[in-house]
């Protein structure tokens, strides 16, 4: 399984803002963009879905920018990558309305696949985004120190 770009740069925008929390000055869209190589305008698209779910503040104009409006350990990495992720189908099979495997009455591999799914899921379900950044050094991101 491999997680989709949006989902991938979801979990940085998130990140960044996490590891940002205690600065004074909100986090910019260009300022994620510049410290991961990552297309402004994309970012953009990404930051207005989370302000649509409730995960992050967004304020305009001058010293305006990014908080997260949820504390960094109540998101659940396995909500994310739900909310993000499109299509957990990993076999033909877990869609009934593709599904043309011959082997679908008495295959197991549709079984220990979702098994395997929901263990992974289970893994990220675990792990808050509090767990994954760690705290701010004078206002700065780790990654910017």
């Amino acid at each position: 399984m491999r997680l989709t770009q949006w989902t991938d740069y979801t979990l940085r925008v998130l990140m960044y803002c996490a590891a940002s929390q205690g600065r004074v000055q909100p986090v910019t869209i260009t300022e994620i963009a510049a410290s991961h190589g990552i297309s402004r305008s994309h970012l953009t698209k990404i930051v207005q879905d989370l302000a649509a779910r409730g995960w992050l503040e967004t304020t305009r104009g001058r010293g305006g920018g990014l908080r997260l409006l949820v504390l960094a350990k109540d998101i659940a990495l396995g909500e994310v990558v739900r909310a993000m992720e499109t299509d957990f189908a990993m076999v033909e099979c877990f869609d009934p309305t593709l599904n043309q495997c011959r082997l679908s009455g008495h295959c197991r591999l549709k079984g220990v696949l979702n098994q395997a799914t929901q263990s992974y899921l289970g893994v990220l379900d675990a792990v808050t985004l509090a767990d994954l950044v760690p705290t701010s050094v004078n206002g700065l991101p780790p990654a910017v120190n």
